[in-house]
């Protein structure tokens, strides 16, 4: 039986009525974000960022180019080389630590997921974002197609980590905890914002960048552990740079792109603070604040690696003498680093129990920590199960309690305020330096690795910054 004409049009009515009158939050139209940010990105000049900002933005391009030469010969490079490498065009741009060329968009891709696939690289603590990955891959690649200068490619770097930080800041933390990867959904904001500057792209144009990113989010935080967390920095690199090149054509998005109606900050979380973005662009700078791992893992596993190796080193401690080994931390290092029984290096890098044990026996917890044989070493894998993890969430992410029970009775305790790697504990030159070396060691020749951390540290002063590409291959 159909219904009659009245009671469809009543039922129309219904569908078509609001719910209820809009709210003076809703009505009030969103501030011009996307436009604000853009006009700063083309303005913006070199001379108008601090000595001090700009010498940090030398340190997260030289821990940068450590780690993407340090993880440029792991199987999973290996495999997304013989995958797209069939299908690359123009090889001008260097892979480092490698001898092949690719087109600029594939380097950046491969470079990028080269520098995370070791888990570390540079940290924005605020999101957990890894900055330099997502924009260095692209500003480096571009550098080869088209001539850079030193000082432009170190002002577009800087904008690049701003622009993705700055993002980041305003959706955290409601973006990550739906699942995503920042690093990867906000670092192409970062990549589209440092190319579309060294392409010398309008504020019009540079608003269709961003937009053009917007709808290029990638990064699902399920995927830690396996190949494709690092394909989430590399993706980042590729898109923001091809964000930026179709806009130099004119390739037109929406002007409102972050901020907009059903844009990307609406889509991806369950509200921003806008004020992050755009409130002293200039004069406030999250680039100052990017940190270093002196650890290849999860930054939320830091403190108590550190707990463990300052109690073994104190103690002479070996993996007999201990009885079982107890951690009150903060509920995120259980949600981001849970797995109790990791069967690979990659998922090493994301179980806490396996880097307190690693912390406890090696003292240590480079990259020799978390492969693959010694994350199935018995010896390791006996310690892990020894560990129990208590959350408080009144315990900050970065502290920890670590209390370790030996066989004979003692019972030895750290507390770890901020660890080593922090901005209250940063690691010097010097020790970046150290990291580098150790990462570069078996790839390139020691006096190659001494020219280009001279390369990173001088690249302000380079006339053409794509010399490091090369520097830096086999």
């Amino acid at each position: 039986m159909q219904p009659d004409r009245r009671t469809v049009l009543a039922a129309s009515a219904a569908f078509a009525a609001p719910t209820a009158a809009p709210t003076a939050a809703m009505a009030a139209a969103p501030p011009q974000v996307t436009k604000t940010l853009a006009h700063y990105l083309v303005t913006s000049r070199p001379g108008d960022i601090p000595t001090k900002v700009r010498r940090e933005a030398c340190r997260s391009l030289l821990n940068w180019t450590g780690v993407a030469v340090g993880g440029s010969r792991h199987v999973s490079v290996a495999h997304m080389l013989a995958a797209l490498s069939p299908f690359s065009g123009k090889p001008e741009a260097n892979l480092l630590g490698r001898r092949e060329k690719l087109d600029i968009l594939n380097a950046s891709l491969i470079n990028g997921a080269s520098s995370h696939i070791f888990d570390y690289d540079d940290t924005h603590l605020k999101t957990i974002i890894h900055p330099a990955g997502p924009v260095a891959s692209a500003i480096l690649a571009l550098s080869q197609h088209q001539k850079v200068s030193g000082a432009d490619f170190l002002h577009a770097l800087h904008l690049g980590i701003e622009t993705e930080c700055r993002i980041g800041n305003a959706v955290w933390p409601s973006h990550y905890e739906m699942g995503w990867h920042i690093t990867g959904t906000c670092g192409v904001f970062g990549s589209a914002a440092a190319c579309g500057r060294l392409l010398g792209l309008s504020e019009q144009q540079m608003v269709w960048a961003i937009g053009n990113a917007a709808s290029q989010p990638v990064g699902l935080k399920v995927q830690f552990g396996s190949m494709t967390k690092s394909f989430h920095a590399g993706r980042a690199a590729q898109n923001g740079l091809t964000a930026a090149l179709l806009a130099a054509q004119n390739y037109t998005s929406d002007n409102a792109a972050l901020e907009g109606k059903d844009g990307w900050a609406q889509a991806l979380s369950h509200g921003a603070n806008w004020s992050e973005v755009t409130d002293g662009l200039g004069t406030r700078f999250e680039a100052a604040l990017n940190t270093y791992k002196p650890f290849a893992c999860g930054i939320v596993t830091h403190p108590a690696i550190d707990a463990a190796i300052q109690l073994r080193n104190e103690n002479k401690l070996k993996p007999g003498d201990i009885a079982a080994i107890e951690l009150i931390a903060n509920p995120l290092v259980l949600k981001l680093t849970g797995k109790a029984e990791p069967k690979t290096g990659l998922e090493g890098k994301f179980s806490i129990t396996h880097c307190i044990a690693a912390g406890l026996v090696a003292g240590a917890a480079g990259e020799r920590q978390f492969q693959d044989a010694v994350v199935r070493d018995p010896v390791m894998i006996a310690l892990r199960r020894k560990v129990t993890v208590h959350v408080d969430p009144k315990v900050g992410a970065a502290q920890c309690n670590l209390l370790v029970k030996l066989k004979d009775g003692r019972s030895l305790s750290r507390h770890i305020e901020h660890a080593i790697g922090s901005q209250e504990k940063p690691l010097s030159d010097a020790a970046l330096e150290a990291k580098f070396s150790d990462l570069a060691e078996g790839i390139l020749a020691k006096d190659q690795a001494r020219r280009v951390m001279d390369m990173c540290w001088g690249i302000e002063k380079a006339a053409d910054a794509g010399g490091l590409a090369a520097a830096a291959s086999t």
